[in-house]
């Protein structure tokens, strides 16, 4: 028996399955989203009921594999998170939860013949165990407090869980008296980072014991320490590991505080030895940060990512050797003019695997360690997001511009990919996708760039549609073959829209010296690479020159304030998410100040200083006298990496100037959007707003 949830949404029809069962609070579970559609163009509800695929673990036995599928709620604003095992030809598909719970975090154990995994049904997260069939639940810690993460040893014998340790001073103990108060006592810089609150809690590192039944209270390695790991707000498992032999842990942190802490990236691998007690630095002297600690199969060497810059978040990441017997570094990938991640042994400890972004895609690379040689094993206009060996074969997930993640066989000489997971086929053999096309264009100082060209569904090149400018954020991020829940390039060309997505001086992945040429000219080239593309594409027939938008977040935000008051009139309406409008302003009131001190070249009393005084120059709102077009101007209350006032004054001073416009603003969101009801609203703003100066639709 179906229960059937129905969204009306302009002129399609989603009606969108889900079980019966019922949750704590008597509303259906949320589980697998079958839609059926009146229409085979994608619209926000239908981008909402794509269940999203994530933590693959391949078993010790290399036969199967382990993972974890969220699926949303319209309806319920909410999401649920199930655990599935499958064999690794894709052959018998099992659901091993189906709870409220959000179950996350699963693991093997060593032997293969069970699974961890962490789950709040006893109020708090604590860990469980099953069978690999999903017989046999039962809890298997109780740690006070709940626990944020796990991973058992080599050994099977121990594990190592996280856990938010309290060591600042609290205002409830400073005044316990006042139980009621809210207010917030600040006496350092960094009391909050990207979305969240300094609470004077750290996440810590606690070793204990497992018996394969119960796993003990254990120790906390870093006792009082006001620092925590993985690093806050991206950090994840691949910043601590166990060594083979199960008598170390190498973990990544950032032991600063304060202000010392929001002007420095740098970040070490620490060893911490579990007979001992004693932590050592590894990379002391090394300012960047250094992340991501992998022991060598034998134990005698450990491997980890460094950027060489200090206060430099977007710099290459090296990839080093270090022998931990004679205390010998070795650079690995001088060689490489890219950045890997996700690093994973082969064939005994001869070859890694990792992870590379290249030309605007991500691609998977094999090394031989002992000669450094560098072989890619996968082509393609795609994202590889995981990669692990498995029998003989890699188990990969990846992702397009018209495609959510997905779990793949990969052939580790030839790099041919065959689906196995194919969560979403029943949405997508539904849809008429984009089709997507990549060209590349020559800039005003005859560089060469590419720029992705999306399509709508059922394009015919004998019409002229209105097309988006696509600006990336970051500044140094990448424009690669990228699925988002937001920014989704099949969602912006089924709305009726061509989309032209430049990688613009600054994106990662087309090389470090052209990611490095936006720093500290943050409204000089890169702004003419972004006008270039749109002027060369407007040239074209199906391109309407008298319909042209441009939108973006974060940089990409910047990007549109920037343009709003400098496009010469080429754009009849613009979208601005989470930008900076006042780069001034904003350094005096972001969280993490080594990023502006790189990107602008000092602070903005600093009249001495050349750099900083061109950067500042450049700032949007300096540009705001010649704003005449359309504006939409979107921001999240809890967005502290670019504080929400940025939106308010570039929404104010459109209105004085007597600039249409509008502000959508979100109490609950953040630097992104997250929650699905949220999530729709901006989809239809996004596009009523487009619609409305672009194919002059009345404004709903």
């Amino acid at each position: 028996m179906k229960k059937s949830v129905i969204f009306l949404f302009f002129p399609i029809l989603l009606l969108a399955c889900q079980s019966t069962s019922k949750n704590e609070t008597g509303s259906p579970l949320i589980t697998r989203n079958d839609p059926e559609l009146r229409s085979d163009i994608m619209t926000p509800e239908v981008l909402w009921s794509f269940g999203r695929l994530s933590d693959v673990q391949v078993s010790p036995s290399g036969d199967k594999i382990l993972y974890g599928v969220t699926y949303y709620s319209i309806e319920q604003n909410g999401s649920n998170r199930e655990l599935f095992v499958m064999q690794t030809d894709g052959s018998g598909k099992v659901q091993l939860t189906e709870t409220p719970q959000r179950e996350s975090n699963a693991v093997w154990t060593p032997d293969g013949k069970k699974i961890v995994y962490l789950s709040p049904a006893s109020g708090n997260t604590q860990a469980w165990m099953m069978n690999p069939d999903g017989t046999g639940k039962k809890q298997v810690s109780n740690i006070g407090g709940g626990i944020n993460s796990l991973s058992i040893s080599p050994a099977g014998d121990k594990v190592y869980y996280t856990k938010d340790v309290k060591t600042d001073t609290t205002r409830e103990e400073l005044y316990p008296d006042l139980p009621k108060a809210d207010a917030r006592i600040i006496t350092d810089l960094m009391y909050r980072h990207w979305d969240t609150w300094e609470d004077g809690a750290y996440s810590h590192i606690f070793v204990a014991d497992f018996n394969g039944q119960n796993i003990d209270e254990g120790k906390d390695i870093m006792p009082g320490e006001p620092y925590e790991t993985p690093l806050m707000p991206f950090g994840g498992p691949e910043e601590i590991c166990w060594s083979p032999d199960g008598k170390n842990i190498a973990y990544t942190c950032k032991k600063l505080k304060g202000i010392d802490y929001t002007l420095s990236t740098n970040s070490d691998i620490f060893l911490y030895n579990l007979e001992t007690g004693e932590t050592k630095n590894l990379t002391d002297g090394m300012p960047g940060y250094d992340k991501a600690p992998l022991f060598s199969p034998d134990g005698s060497k450990i491997y980890w990512l460094s950027m060489e810059r200090a206060a430099f978040e977007a710099d290459k990441d090296r990839l080093f050797e270090l022998n931990l017997e004679t205390g010998q570094k070795r650079y690995l990938t001088g060689h490489f003019d890219h950045s890997p991640s996700g690093l994973v042994w082969a064939d005994e400890g001869e070859n890694l695997y990792f992870i590379a972004g290249v030309q605007a895609t991500f691609q998977i690379y094999r090394m031989n360690v002992a000669t450094k040689d560098i072989k890619a094993v996968t082509a393609g206009d795609h994202d590889y997001h995981f990669v692990a060996p498995a029998e003989g074969t890699l188990i990969a997930t990846r992702v397009d511009m018209t495609k959510p993640e997905e779990i793949y066989r990969v052939d580790p000489e030839t790099g041919d990919a065959v689906e196995i997971s194919f969560e979403n086929k029943h949405i997508l053999d539904k849809l008429t996708t984009p089709s997507v096309e990549k060209r590349w264009i020559i800039t005003s100082d005859n560089k060469q760039m590419l720029t992705w060209i999306i399509y709508p569904p059922h394009f015919d090149a004998g019409k002229s549609y209105p097309t988006l400018l696509y600006c990336e954020g970051g500044p140094q991020s990448a424009l690669s073959q990228f699925w988002s829940y937001r920014w989704n390039f099949s969602q912006m060309a089924s709305n009726g829209y061509i989309v032209v997505a430049p990688n613009r001086r600054g994106v990662l992945t087309m090389g470090q010296e052209w990611t490095d040429q936006i720093s500290k000219d943050n409204s000089g080239q890169a702004m003419q690479d972004l006008l270039r593309a749109i002027d060369v594409m407007k040239e074209e027939p199906f391109i309407d020159e008298n319909r042209l938008g441009a939108i973006g977040a974060s940089f990409g935000g910047f990007s549109v304030f920037w343009l709003a008051g400098n496009h010469e009139g080429r754009f009849k309406a613009f979208i601005a998410h989470c930008g900076v409008f006042n780069s001034e302003m904003e350094y005096m009131t972001t969280d993490e100040m080594f990023f502006d001190n790189w990107e602008k070249g000092g602070a903005p009393w600093e009249t001495d200083n050349p750099t900083a005084m061109k950067s500042y120059a450049g700032s949007p709102h300096n540009f705001v006298q010649n704003w005449d077009t359309p504006i939409l101007v979107i921001h999240g209350e809890h967005d502290y990496r670019i504080p929400y006032t940025q939106a308010i004054a570039a929404f104010n001073s459109a209105q004085l100037l007597g600039v249409p416009s509008k502000l959508l603003f979100f109490p609950s969101e953040t630097h992104w959007v997250l929650s699905p009801q949220n999530g729709i609203l901006w989809q239809r703003e996004f596009k009523g707003w487009l619609d409305r100066w672009l194919k002059n639709t009345p404004a709903p």
